[in-house]
């Protein structure tokens, strides 16, 4: 049977649903947020960033949520905490969102203003009215652009805001730096998003490699079949349908 984008768009659609009733029964906001997420940690700044399965605006109707987040960011010292949700509507659209939690105003206020002004890739952010401290919500257009893809703006925000620190207001950038800041800069640059995480959602699932003989070497399959992650197969079921869609259109063109 050959495999359409209606038939992609209901399996994820189906995995959708199910993930919100299976995923989340009975947990509290901490235990939401710590089951799918990555960190990122940079001179000091640390960002937690969280995918949740379900509508942010049903997310953000828990009791004493802003409670709960601050308390969840105190007890792991969090500085930021950005909530990435996904899940189908009505229509079985793909429907990304975007929480920024951070009660520093001006670390809020930048990274706010990089990932709305940002363009590789641009994450066409519609910003949506919350009463919530603290706590600036966005729709996201773009939903191709995963959390794999979003870390890196999300770099490019705290580098934004590190530069913004480090230069006086009125007075230009310098160009003269020592050794050692060089090399500071060029480690950052190169490995200080130390990233972990409690699933690899975005990372390409691999192939599963080729067994062996059993009998004379160990088989790698010995340790199982890789491992598929709900977003992984819900951004492979969005591709394919956008892909499909695309096709379909100009076809009938």
């Amino acid at each position: 049977m050959r495999l359409t984008s209606m038939h992609c768009t209901r399996l994820a659609s189906s995995l959708s649903s199910l993930l919100t009733i299976m995923s989340y029964p009975g947990l509290t906001t901490e235990q939401m947020l710590r089951k799918d997420q990555k960190i990122i940690f940079r001179q000091g700044i640390k960002v937690a960033i969280s995918t949740i399965y379900m509508d942010l605006e049903a997310f953000l109707q828990r009791s004493d949520l802003i409670t709960d987040l601050h308390a969840f960011c105190q007890a792991h010292n969090y500085d930021v905490l950005v909530t990435m949700t996904i899940f189908f509507n009505t229509q079985n659209d793909p429907v990304r969102q975007l929480a920024i939690f951070c009660p520093h105003a001006a670390l809020q206020m930048t990274i706010c203003g990089v990932l709305e002004h940002a363009h590789s890739p641009s994450l066409k952010l519609t910003p949506v009215t919350s009463t919530l401290p603290n706590l600036q919500t966005y729709l996201q257009g773009n939903t191709q652009v995963s959390r794999k893809k979003f870390l890196p703006l999300l770099q490019e925000a705290l580098s934004a805001y590190f530069d913004s620190m480090t230069i006086p207001s009125g007075q230009p950038k310098t160009v003269d730096m020592s050794r050692e800041q060089v090399d500071k800069e060029e480690l950052d640059k190169a490995g200080t998003s130390l990233i972990s995480g409690l699933s690899q959602d975005e990372e390409e699932p691999p192939l599963p490699p080729t067994p062996m003989n059993s009998l004379v070497d160990e088989c790698p399959l010995d340790l199982g079949l890789p491992k598929l992650s709900p977003e992984a197969i819900f951004e492979k079921c969005s591709q394919i349908s956008l892909s499909q869609s695309t096709t379909a259109s100009l076809s009938k063109k």
